[in-house]
């Protein structure tokens, strides 16, 4: 790939031009300004109470983008709409697991009954259930397999189903990681779960390709609380040996990764394609591709 003449690429160094400022109507305030109606358009972000999905919730509120928020708690949910709403922003929220078919539905038709429409869906929610794999118990494959790949399913059909209903177009984004995209040690559920929305991504961006409808995947390095445990536990591997701490677990914050969601979702870009955050480091993944004929 040349990475400077690609469509992908120069829309990611236009991005740089476009940071902090409303790229869906009007205003060029930080934090939003006064919503316009003409131009609102609707988001679903799962998992968006905490962590990467709450960055990515408000930064999309401040870009007047109407949100619905969701996750597991009532009060983590009303937290966060009020925390948008107090900013001058709209959004709703919805309470429950995303593994559940019925919130999938949820999901969409509150947007769809708040706000009129639904333009964009960012499937954020995610667990971890670290073992190695000859310890790992039935009960956490299956849950971490539910939340990733079930959750994603569950909350990407009736969003497809009322994108058929109420017009084309709109843009699709699955968190994978890098133990989809290359295996992590001691995370086997983990990796097959977001090896499936890799593979989830390439499909429904074939399928909707002609219906307008852009599918991205996202591999993001933040700190949240998920991961935090991790980079604690390398730092202090790292000062027991009196060395330094590795450069990939030196990670970014969930509002770098929000600045590349709002970029992709505001952005005609290449569908199907999967990126990586890391702060400000942001880079294209290539698919698998078939190498060579071995035996003929």
């Amino acid at each position: 790939m040349n990475i400077g003449s690609c469509h992908s690429c120069r829309a990611m160094q236009r991005a740089k031009r476009i940071r902090g400022s409303c790229v869906t109507c009007f205003s060029s305030k930080r934090g939003g300004g006064k919503m316009n109606d003409r131009c609102v358009q609707a988001a679903i972000v799962t998992g968006s109470t905490r962590g990467i999905g709450h960055a990515i919730a408000t930064s999309l509120a401040q870009a007047n983008i109407a949100v619905v928020v969701n996750g597991t708690t009532e009060e983590g949910v009303n937290r966060t709409v009020a925390e948008i709403k107090e900013a001058g922003c709209l959004a709703v929220g919805v309470t429950g697991r995303v593994e559940e078919m019925e919130t999938g539905k949820k999901l969409t038709q509150a947007a769809l009954d708040a706000f009129g429409r639904i333009d964009y869906l960012v499937n954020n929610a995610g667990i971890v259930a670290d073992r190695m794999s000859h310890k790992l118990d039935e009960q956490d494959w299956d849950r971490v397999l539910a939340v990733h790949a079930k959750g994603t399913f569950a909350c990407t059909q009736p969003f497809l189903q009322a994108k058929k209903e109420v017009g084309t177009g709109g843009v699709i984004i699955n968190m994978t990681s890098l133990a989809g995209l290359h295996g992590v040690v001691g995370q086997l559920n983990y990796a097959a779960a977001k090896g499936a929305i890799l593979a989830m991504t390439y499909t429904l961006a074939q399928e909707w390709q002609q219906a307008g409808i852009r599918v991205h995947a996202i591999s993001p390095a933040a700190l949240t609380d998920m991961t935090r445990p991790h980079v604690e536990k390398a730092e202090a591997a790292a000062r027991a040996k009196g060395e330094e701490l590795p450069d990939y677990w030196r990670i970014g914050q969930p509002e770098d990764v929000a600045r590349l969601v709002l970029h992709l979702i505001t952005h005609p870009t290449e569908t199907g394609t999967v990126w990586g955050v890391n702060g400000e480091q942001i880079g294209l993944w290539s698919k698998p591709a078939y190498q060579q004929t071995i035996i003929e």
